[in-house]
């Protein structure tokens, strides 16, 4: 804590740090009682055990209706796995989990009552119940034969149908698990699977979000992206782009611009780990997979521009 000249500290700094100990110490208690085997981890009902037992302590959602209760945790659960077990071994380290921003994302649904936060801040929070009712409700509405899980087919029409087909093809390949039904010809996507496809999309700039979309990038599994494999991803969006009515653009041209933002270690393949040191790595993978994305990246000095013209009007 900063002194001052008489070697006191401000009282507010201090409060603060006391209320976070005590509030991860509960936290740490809590949540080792629900450790079944006692090994550090908690697994996926656990999980979802201890944010039901925080619901009723939380301002944001303690009058969430009680039929959406357990829908509620699977999604909120899903988001500590998707960050604190990167090799998806169906645990998540308590230590982890408590140092983790999504603890802390959770944790603000405490603090504030739900009148002085605004719809932004809500929608952009995971936890709230505004956002998870959004998730509830995109995949009920891609679902269209109500079967309980998607097809490519399905999934296609998410973000409305900017996402490019290889891209969705390449999601299946990697992150759903073939069927046991049909002969395991028939491979679907189900919610849990969703939940991990929407917060990879949500947080492509973290390294998990991007370790997640490497893997459909990586079209032949060898750790790297050649000037081939650009081209090949970018040709689904520029044809996107086109029927979009926008103006012809040279694919060779897009793919040495992104050679130029990463830079990468070897001239001539991209590694998961340029994409992260070059700090634009979610840039790129939405350049890659979706028109909206390279559209965003296209006009994005107009888009700054018009950012900066909203904040002085405010």
């Amino acid at each position: 804590f900063e002194k001052d000249d008489s070697g006191r500290i401000a009282i507010l700094p201090f409060y603060l740090y006391v209320m976070r100990t005590v509030s991860l110490t509960q936290a740490r208690i809590d949540m080792s009682e629900l450790d079944e085997d006692s090994d550090g981890f908690l697994q996926p009902h656990e999980m979802e055990a201890y944010i039901r037992g925080l619901i009723p302590n939380l301002a944001q959602l303690r009058d969430m209706p009680s039929a959406f209760v357990q829908m509620y945790c699977r999604i909120a659960a899903r988001k500590f796995f998707f960050f604190c077990d990167p090799h998806r071994r169906g645990k998540a380290c308590i230590k982890k989990v408590l140092l983790s921003n999504c603890l802390q994302e959770l944790m603000e649904l405490h603090q504030e009552s739900e009148e002085e936060v605004t719809d932004t801040e809500q929608a952009e929070n995971w936890f709230s119940l505004t956002s998870a009712q959004r998730i509830c409700d995109m995949f009920l509405a891609l679902d269209k034969d109500t079967n309980g899980t998607l097809s490519k087919q399905e999934l296609k029409e998410y973000a409305d149908g900017t996402l490019t087909e290889i891209f969705v093809e390449r999601v299946f390949d990697e992150h759903v698990r073939r069927s046991k039904v049909g002969g395991g010809n028939s491979r679907e996507m189900d919610f849990e699977s969703f939940l991990d496809f929407v917060l990879a999309l949500e947080n492509k700039d973290t390294p998990e979000g991007l370790t997640y979309l490497f893997r459909c990038l990586d079209l032949n599994g060898r750790g790297f992206l050649t000037t081939a494999d650009i081209h090949t991803l970018f040709r689904d969006v520029h044809q996107k782009w086109i029927e979009g009515g926008n103006y012809e653009l040279c694919i060779e041209d897009v793919r040495d611009e992104i050679w130029d933002m990463v830079k990468p270690a070897d001239p001539l393949r991209i590694a998961l780990a340029d994409l992260l040191s070059c700090k634009q790595g979610g840039t790129i993978a939405s350049m890659l997979i979706d028109v909206r994305g390279f559209w965003a990246h296209d006009n994005r000095e107009n888009l700054l521009q018009e950012e900066e013209e909203q904040v002085e009007e405010a």
